[in-house]
């Protein structure tokens, strides 16, 4: 067991205010690098970040963060292409079965007409290029269509599983209400960026 001084003396959590100083500052930071000098292979580097970093490292730094800032906004970027990286099949599944139902987010969305599991990446990725490469406002209301088409989805799927799996159902139709309230969020980022107030 530790005595009181040995407890005192063990280093605590970072404080809310320099986490968040943390978060801002790597954030801006990293599209500040890749958007002053485009260079295919610094953007492909800053894609891929949660490859070479950790799903965790990345959380510690931005998961906290209010949605209507940069590094919330990247955030939710980031996990999404995580999450289209490692399940691709199931996104392009419910992303055909959403498109037909919100054809206009499917336009803004940028997807193949009949997406595969290569498809959905390759947009995901051009996404998170589009933020370091490209028009960040553009980036982000596309990644809230995509999110918009795939709730769409998801509670498609919702409606096939409510009376064979009413669990799996029911988390489905979470994930749906998640999406949407995403594609809420990159809406709202993207307007904050192109009024120069997303920080």
């Amino acid at each position: 067991m530790l005595d009181p001084q040995q407890a005192d003396a063990i280093p605590g959590d970072l404080s809310p205010a320099l986490r968040d100083e943390v978060a801002h500052t790597t954030a801006q930071a990293l599209v500040r690098r890749g958007r002053a000098q485009p260079d295919p292979d610094v953007v492909a580097r800053l894609v891929a970040l949660v490859e070479h970093e950790g799903l965790d490292v990345v959380a510690g730094l931005w998961a906290d963060s209010q949605p209507d800032t940069l590094p919330g906004a990247l955030w939710r970027l980031y996990v999404l292409r995580e999450w289209v990286r490692r399940d691709p099949v199931t996104i392009a599944d419910r992303y055909r079965a959403g498109v037909a139902a919100a054809p206009v987010h499917g336009v803004v969305a940028g997807v193949a007409d009949t997406p595969g599991p290569e498809d959905v990446r390759a947009v995901a990725d051009a996404v998170l290029s589009g933020v370091y490469a490209g028009d960040l406002a553009v980036a982000l209301e596309r990644a809230a269509a995509f999110c918009q088409v795939l709730a769409t989805g998801a509670a498609f799927d919702a409606d096939h599983l409510d009376l064979v799996d009413p669990r799996g159902a029911l988390r489905t139709t979470r994930g749906a209400a998640s999406l949407v309230r995403t594609a809420e969020e990159l809406t709202h980022a993207a307007a904050l960026w192109r009024a120069d107030r997303l920080e």
